[in-house]
Parts: structure tokens; sequence; C-alpha cells
């Protein structure tokens, strides 16, 4: 019996899951939360063997989620599954030692061979994403100033999505001083002068799902 916890807070892709988990595996319990809150005291009061776990929680940013639980359960394997496409969130998310990046497009083809490579203790990835991982390292100088730190993508992000900075900055738990820093960086980095060019960034580079 392997036992499986599903984060995601629409009910579709978590019945979506489930079915899919229980089409593959014999013997599979699958226990949903629809946020990081649910998800941490699901861990806490029982054992598991993975997590599927949303980029996009409503609570929590599934990237400091992701840290969280390398933190404190480090043995845990975490796949994510996210709208996002693969080339800019998933280095990311591989790198904060995801097993797994799966998008949920290709979710009902890949999801479980995912998941039982993250269950063997292995890694799961496309090929081109095995590549842009290779490619990331040998930049990793930081030579390159157009590559985000996380935070400036999670700010992207939200910037995006339409929230002001006072939102973000508590969505966050960052000051809104702070968030405006963020903000003069993207916009430096970018080499754009305002909210709406950054606005027309994020959609246009797939920052934000369209």
């Amino acid at each position: 019996m392997i036992r499986v916890v599903i984060a995601d807070d629409h009910p579709v892709v978590r019945r979506g899951v489930r079915q899919t988990l229980s089409e593959e595996f014999t013997e599979c319990e699958v226990v949903e939360a629809c946020n990081a809150e649910e998800l941490f005291a699901l861990i806490r009061g029982g054992t598991w063997d993975a997590v599927i776990l949303d980029v996009s929680l409503p609570d929590r940013n599934g990237l400091d989620v992701l840290k969280e639980l390398q933190t404190d359960y480090p043995r845990l394997p975490v796949v994510i599954l996210s709208m996002h496409p693969e080339d800019q969130f998933a280095v990311r998310m591989m790198r904060a030692g995801a097993s797994a990046y799966i998008t949920k497009e290709s979710a009902s083809d890949e999801l479980t061979q995912a998941l039982r490579h993250a269950l063997a203790g292995k890694k799961y990835m496309s090929p081109a994403l095995a590549s842009r991982l290779a490619m990331e390292a040998v930049l990793d100088d930081g030579t390159h100033s157009t590559v985000l730190s996380d935070r400036e993508v999670q700010v992207l992000s939200l910037i995006a999505e339409g929230k002001s900075l006072t939102e973000i900055s508590e969505l966050l738990l960052l000051s809104v001083k702070t968030i405006s820093t963020y903000r003069s960086r993207l916009l430096e980095k970018l080499g754009i002068k305002t909210s709406a060019d950054l606005i027309h960034y994020a959609y246009s580079h797939g920052y934000v799902n369209k």
C-alpha cells in the first residue's frame, strides 16, 4: 500500500489524480488537501510515501511549500503538478528538491511514471528539462542578468495576476518596501519601465497561465 497526499485547490484536478493513480496502482491511498495548511496538517498526522503538489496554492506559494517540505521531511518525495509551462518553473522546482515536474496537460500520460520514479528515490524529467538544467548549471555564475531569482519570479507572477504591492507583501510575508525593491529589480533586469510592461512580459513568457 502506498499513501499519497495531493495538494491542489481544484477539486476536479484532485479527482483526476485520484482516478489516474487508482487505475495504475493496485493498492494506493490518496488523501486530498486544498491548501498548504491542510497539507502540513495531514503530513504531521500520518506516514506518507509521496506528495503531489500544485505550484499555486491559495494560501502559500508552491515553491515555498516545497522548500519547507525539503527542510522538515527531506526523505519525502514531492512531484510537482503545475498549470505553468515547464520552461519557466520546472528548473526552479527541481533545483529546490522536487522529484519531478509535470504539467497538468501531460498529467494523464506522465504522472504515474513520475510517481514511480519518485517512490524509487529517482528524479523524473523530460529530455528538454534535463537539457535546461544542465544549461542553468553552466550559467550559474550569474553572468546573465536576466536570470530571475525564485522570489523575483514569485513577485512577477503576482503582479501579473493583478495583485497590489500590499497584497503581495501579505501573501509572501514581506514588507511593502521589500516588494517594491523586488519590483524595481525586475524592471531593471528586464529593461522595462512600467508595471504594465511587467504584466505583458509575464504573460508572453509563460509566467502566468493565459
